[in-house]
Formats: structure tokens, C-alpha cells, sequence
């Protein structure tokens, strides 16, 4: 059983109600799809994080469901750039604090944007990262949005034929 994160410490701090939820991790596949899969959880409930760079603004995070990828262009008009790319791995530990696999848009060590795909609302409840591989908060949309001042979006595009 894992610690506490920062990422639940934060929510307990805004005192919002999650639940956690632990899968086996492969480490050969850290992906989201795997860990709705683990989860029983549809594609779709379950947002990853990734560590985008617009043109204009700089780096930011895009929460995208499972089974599909960011549409950086769509990114880019949702965040006023011209062009948006995906962060170089590099990137990732020293600009949220979190490995690979375990990237949450919650305790992150560096004040960033955060885009969500607008399918968000949708669900009574989604699965976000808690900041730790195989670890999962699962917690309700309006109570994510609130606390990362997440901006909806439509910013996703599916990878599932």
C-alpha cells in the first residue's frame, strides 16, 4: 500500500472527496489505456496528463482520455498559441515533479495552465494519476476543474480506429 501523495494532500486540503484506487504496473507499458484496463474503468473515464510547450505562452499540461491523444492544434487555439508541442521526456520530472507514469495535474512543482478535454463532464466520476505509478484518484469532474482551474477544451482526438 502506498503513502499518502501530494496530489491527495492537495485535494484534502480543498476538502474534496476522492477514492484511490491501486493496479499492477508493467513497466514495459505505463500508458493510460493500461491502467483503465486494470482499473475496469472505460477509456474514456480515465485522463492522462501530458507536458505540452505553446509558442507563445510556454509549458502547460493536457488532461486527455485514454484511447486518444491531444490535437495540438486544437490546443493551440484553445490556449492562444500558435503552435503546441508535445515536451520532451526531459522535461517532465523537473517541470511537474513526477516521473514518467505518474504525471497529475495536482502538486505540481511549477505553476502551469491546465487544459482538459471537454468530455470531462460527461462523468459522474473520472480517474486521474495521484501522482505515483499503479496509484489512481478517482474523484469527481466539477471538483478537478476547481481545483486546477483546468480550462475545458475540446483538445482530444481519438487513436482507436
Amino acid at each position: 500500500m502506498s503513502q499518502k501523495t501530494n496530489a491527495m494532500r492537495v485535494l484534502e486540503s480543498h476538502g474534496i472527496a476522492y477514492e484511490v484506487q491501486h493496479y499492477a504496473i508493467d513497466e514495459a507499458d505505463l500508458s493510460a489505456e493500461r491502467a483503465a484496463a486494470a482499473l475496469g474503468m472505460p477509456l474514456e473515464q480515465v485522463f492522462k496528463t501530458l507536458l505540452t510547450i505553446g509558442g507563445q505562452t510556454g509549458r502547460m499540461l493536457a488532461m486527455v482520455p485514454a484511447g486518444t491523444e491531444v490535437d495540438l492544434k486544437s490546443l493551440a487555439r484553445a490556449s492562444g498559441n500558435k503552435k503546441v508541442e508535445l515536451a520532451p521526456l526531459k522535461d517532465v520530472l523537473p517541470w511537474t515533479g513526477y516521473i514518467r507514469g505518474a504525471v497529475t495535474p495536482l502538486a505540481v512543482s511549477r505553476s502551469l495552465p491546465v487544459f482538459i478535454d471537454e468530455t470531462v463532464i460527461i462523468w459522474q466520476r473520472v480517474g486521474i494519476s495521484a501522482g505515483e505509478r499503479g496509484v489512481e484518484l478517482l474523484l469527481r469532474p466539477e471538483d478537478l476543474l476547481k481545483v486546477t482551474a483546468a480550462e475545458p477544451a475540446d483538445i482530444a482526438r481519438s487513436v482507436i480506429p
